[in-house]
């Protein structure tokens, strides 16, 4: 056969494939191999067959092949057929032996003398190693060596940063910390027309930045542009509205305890984007806070449709019944989920927090230490296991377990319960002013730090301060029975027995059978009844 018609067979395989007609590729592939017994036709039908799922059969020709061992392409490829076998340690010994420090460094490696021949090369790929380096993470992820995983998963965005599934995995995984997120980002080396990249990823990881500094990171992505008509200005785009970016936005409202507005934001992606998963998952957390039941089941029962495979889906699930307080189902999908994927951080959050609602402290406990474990860059889990301390009463172990998120209004508030209880009370309002700084808008779901605040002043004796709390709580809600209790007890204190009375009386008519606003209201009549006496006067 002439070598213009083999050419033109090639061109087929090559179009059946972007057809997704891969038992037609497979055809066309076998036979142009047995043509010419060329290297580069032989990766193109294990190519075919790798595609078409048949990976037994693709491992088995390249490993029959003379050059897998000397080709990174044979080498790599024979390894995904092993990754979709789950053969792990084959995976492992088929990509040979390297060794990485945990910076991500790789040294010690065999490869010295391996060609990479590719006759169809793009003008721009992804690096061979950064691939070899990212499938040997999997693997060791696959084998629950999360260190070292970890270490190749760095060394994979290191050998090229426009690897982005290495860094997809380190950040969604929870494996590193902010400040080790941050040292990472800044090592990798992009080029000159990917600076728009280097900003992007800035916005993926962590969010404990200062707000400033968050917010200027979404303008200068948003601000990256590409003109696809340099004649008209009409024809620039942006990023503004790319959702990716979007949804990290929604991350970060999150984060910050804006729940309203993440869920705003996130319903508005999902209008346009219904199947964004990571979009999905914020939507679920957001919807979760809110207390928004019919969100949550409309969500969970679109997934178990559409994904019945993916563990989002019956984690949704778990969503709903732990908003609705059925405890005991939640945490039966809860955990459904963490048997579909045992490195999703929220499923294993969920699962303590299931059992952490109804006081069984000791398998809430175990849950949250297991996502400590898992996820040393998440520091939800710290936090709740020092939640769970406080609830037990163990004070000191909790103040100990709290780690510190810069941006996390929560992480303060409970920092400031704990010094509540401890009768530190100058320590607890500082603690309390330092979650208000955090959060942009005072909602209802803040309504209890502004109490706790006021409690802690009026603890001090600062009954100004303590009056200008409570009645900055009345703002926020006006059905409030502990913000009309301690207004009332504040004012009781100062000695002004009328206003003492009239809050006293707010509070009995939001419950009528509260005992301290009982109890308090006859001595406050009693007090003002007693001033309202001459001391002079003598009674016989």
């Amino acid at each position: 056969m002439r070598e213009e018609q083999i050419e033109k067979l090639r061109g087929v395989v090559r179009d059946c494939v972007s057809k997704h007609l891969y038992s037609s590729a497979i055809f066309f592939a076998d036979k142009v191999a047995a043509f010419t017994d060329d290297p580069a036709d032989i990766y193109m039908q294990a190519q075919a067959l790798f595609l078409g799922r048949h990976y037994r059969r693709a491992y088995h020709l390249l490993n029959a092949s003379k050059i897998v061992l000397r080709d990174l392409r044979f080498r790599y490829l024979a390894a995904k057929c092993l990754e979709e076998l789950k053969e792990w340690d084959q995976c492992l010994l088929m990509l040979g032996d390297a060794k990485v420090d945990e910076h991500g460094n790789v040294y010690d490696t065999k490869d010295c003398n391996v060609m990479y021949l590719d006759k169809d090369s793009e003008d721009r790929e992804i690096n061979i190693s950064s691939a070899i380096c990212f499938l040997r993470g999997r693997a060791y992820e696959a084998l629950e060596n999360r260190a070292l995983a970890r270490h190749w998963y760095k060394a994979a965005i290191k050998a090229d940063p426009l690897c982005y599934e290495a860094l997809e995995c380190l950040v969604e995984n929870h494996m590193l910390t902010f400040e080790e997120e941050t040292s990472l980002l800044s090592s990798l080396q992009f080029g000159p027309e990917d600076r728009w990249l280097s900003s992007f990823y800035s916005c993926l990881i962590k969010k404990y930045d200062k707000e400033c500094v968050i917010e200027a990171k979404f303008r200068e992505v948003e601000k990256e542009s590409c003109n696809s008509n340099p004649s008209s200005p009409s024809f620039m785009h942006t990023l503004k509205n790319n959702t990716d970016l979007l949804a990290c936005k929604a991350e970060y409202f999150i984060q910050c305890g804006e729940y309203q507005k993440c869920f705003e934001l996130t319903s508005d992606l999902l209008e346009k984007d219904p199947f964004h998963l990571k979009c999905t998952l914020v939507h679920l957390a957001a919807a979760v806070e809110l207390g928004n039941s019919n969100e949550l089941y409309l969500m969970a029962s679109n997934l178990v449709k559409d994904y019945p495979q993916k563990t989002l889906s019956w984690f949704a699930v778990g969503c709903y019944y732990y908003c609705i307080k059925k405890y005991d189902q939640s945490r039966r999908y809860f955990s459904k989920a963490t048997s579909l994927d045992g490195t999703f951080a929220p499923a294993w959050i969920g699962f303590g927090n299931a059992y952490a609602a109804q006081e069984e402290g000791d398998q809430a406990m175990s849950a949250y230490r297991t996502a400590a474990r898992l996820f040393p860059g998440c520091h939800l889990p710290t936090l709740y296991i020092g939640m769970e301390y406080m609830r037990t009463h163990s004070y000191k172990l909790a103040e100990q377990a709290k780690t510190i998120c810069p941006s996390d209004p929560l992480v303060y508030n409970e920092l400031g319960v704990v010094a509540y209880n401890m009768k530190e009370y100058n320590k607890a309002v500082l603690w309390f002013e330092k979650t208000l700084k955090h959060i942009p808008s005072l909602s209802q779901l803040w309504e209890p730090t502004v109490i706790n605040l006021a409690h802690a002043y009026r603890k001090l004796k600062i009954y100004h301060e303590a009056i200008s709390c409570y009645e900055r709580a009345l703002t926020i809600s006006t059905r409030s029975l502990s913000t009309y209790a301690g207004l009332a007890y504040t004012y009781h204190l100062q000695d002004n027995f009328t206003a003492a009375i009239t809050c006293y009386h707010k509070a009995l008519w939001l419950k009528p059978d509260d005992q301290f606003c009982t109890e308090m209201l006859s001595l406050a009549l009693v007090d003002e009844g007693r001033r309202g006496i001459d001391p002079k006067i003598e009674f016989r």
